[in-house]
């Protein structure tokens, strides 16, 4: 096998869920090989680096060996490996503790304990002695 169809490959490695997820993605300009949105019947090679932007974060993966068919997660070390820079962790770390302020539209109402950590945000600010009007 020389080439693959990037969005098989993509959901083959279990980046993404379903092929459509990951055909989805490759229309919306979500995945990226040397710097230019590909589309899903693009065909990768053993070597390439394909980047995957998940808001906030872009992920990046070397293939090591291509494949179509989807494996168990024991198995996908051997057809990818993960080149994301640390700093794109450090965002997805940010974005986690910092989850109840950037709230998504349609999630929802805020969890017993999502309020509990916005009161105590609040309750540190003094806002009798704060000057409204600057």
């Amino acid at each position: 096998m020389d080439e693959v169809r990037i969005d098989k490959w993509l959901w083959a490695v279990r980046i993404f869920k379903t092929r459509t997820v990951a055909s989805e993605a490759c229309k919306k300009g979500r995945v990226i090989i040397g710097d230019v949105a590909v589309k899903p019947s693009r065909n990768i090679r053993v070597g390439d680096i394909i980047e995957v932007r998940k808001p906030p974060v872009t992920f990046s993966f070397k293939v090591l060996d291509l494949t179509d068919k989807r494996m168990g997660a024991a198995k996908v070390p051997q057809f990818m490996e993960n080149v994301t820079s640390p700093d794109q962790y450090e965002l997805l770390e940010l974005n986690k503790i910092s989850g109840f302020v950037d709230r998504q539209r349609g999630t929802g109402r805020p969890t017993k304990k999502e309020r509990r950590h916005l009161e105590q945000f609040t309750d540190s600010f003094d806002f009798d002695n704060f000057d409204w009007e600057d």
